[in-house]
């Protein structure tokens, strides 16, 4: 007997990673003066199945709409905060139908730290209750 491989298994992903774009966001003046680039990854956990079986775009996230939402959200508004700002992308994600969870990761490798660091980041998960 082979395996039912229409049941919701609940470990399907779309994931957006490296998602650059420009922003004002930090503590400093000059930050919000300045700007800087922020680099976002969304790793998202929605049911394929339908989508896969009707090969139909509408019944997925469309991952290219997404990411210039996701851009405006970064280009838009500034706050001081990371936090605040994955917090604000994680809810764009969330107002995706088939999404049940998103995780974000914002990154800001340019952040204003007198030290040699790769880069710095924030991650917040969040879910639909």
């Amino acid at each position: 007997m082979s395996p039912d491989l229409s049941m919701d298994i609940k470990g399907d992903r779309i994931a957006l990673r490296g998602l650059r774009a420009y922003g004002y966001h930090g503590v400093f003046p000059e930050e919000r003066r300045q700007g800087q680039y922020f680099v976002v990854d969304a790793v998202l956990d929605v049911d394929v199945s339908t989508a896969a079986a009707t090969d139909d775009v509408a019944d997925t996230v469309h991952y290219g709409e997404l990411a210039s939402r996701l851009v405006e959200v970064v280009a838009g508004e500034p706050v001081n905060l990371l936090e605040a700002l994955a917090e604000r992308l994680a809810r764009v994600c969330l107002e995706e139908g088939p999404v049940r969870r998103a995780q974000i990761t914002v990154h800001k490798p340019s952040a204003p730290i007198p030290h040699e660091f790769e880069d710095v980041s924030v991650t917040v998960v969040r879910g639909r209750p």
